[in-house]
């Protein structure tokens, strides 16, 4: 039995994956251009079946930030959701609740929401629509016949994406309620190909920010994986 030897490169690369969070509080500075285009042609290196490459990324700063920022909570008030990846609930299995509502209990807990405070919880997610303060935003989407396995690529060059942002000190939180309105998103872009999958906000955290401070735990190795000889 061989003894775990880190390297220089295997050292950066935990450092680099661990120290990548959800931020939900943002300083309004924006992100020079310069490492915006630096940080999305390093995500371009994402691995995809075929080398296809099944993405289209839309990214939103400014004017057209602010625009869609009101178009998505005027589609949210007026329910008016669109949603190209279906979304339920019931896909979670009980192990899945059960982590989701102990990150949920830190996470209200942090915004001093109580658990049976629905209208709280209700103005927070409406809130998010404005990308928790953040100057920018990006849109994912998959394109293609946007099937699952397209899809699949379009995940890894997310977890690039995020990567990458945290490489640059850049930080970011994907927002699965931002896909929740796709028409809304392709209306006020010009957008006519592609599904989208996901948003992803950022910018630089505030670090004040008591929500910022929410560290979500993961499984133990033994419960998501086993190894075969």
């Amino acid at each position: 039995m061989s003894l775990l030897a880190p390297t220089e490169l295997s050292t950066a690369a935990e450092k680099l994956i661990r120290g990548r969070r959800a931020t939900r509080a943002f300083r309004p500075d924006a992100v020079p251009e310069d490492t915006m285009r630096a940080i999305f042609t390093l995500a371009g290196a994402a691995p995809s079946n075929s080398n296809a490459q099944p993405w289209r990324v839309e990214v939103v700063s400014g004017a057209a930030r602010e625009h869609l920022a009101d178009a998505l909570r005027a589609a949210h008030a007026a329910n008016r959701t669109s949603v190209d990846f279906p979304y339920s609930d019931d896909m979670y299995a009980p192990v899945h609740q059960a982590r989701r509502a102990a990150f949920g209990a830190g996470l209200y807990g942090a915004l001093g929401i109580a658990p049976d405070d629905q209208a709280a919880r209700a103005a927070y997610n409406e809130e998010s629509l404005r990308f928790y303060g953040a100057p920018h935003a990006a849109f994912l989407f998959v394109t293609g016949n946007g099937g699952p396995r397209l899809a699949s690529d379009v995940g890894a060059y997310l977890q690039t994406l995020l990567l990458a942002m945290t490489a640059y000190g850049v930080a970011s939180c994907p927002q699965g309620l931002l896909s929740f309105y796709a028409d809304t998103v392709r209306d006020e872009l010009g957008i006519a190909e592609g599904r989208l999958l996901v948003g992803v906000s950022f910018g630089y955290a505030d670090t004040t920010a008591p929500v910022n401070r929410v560290t979500a735990g993961r499984a133990a190795l033994e419960e998501v994986t086993t190894f075969h000889d």
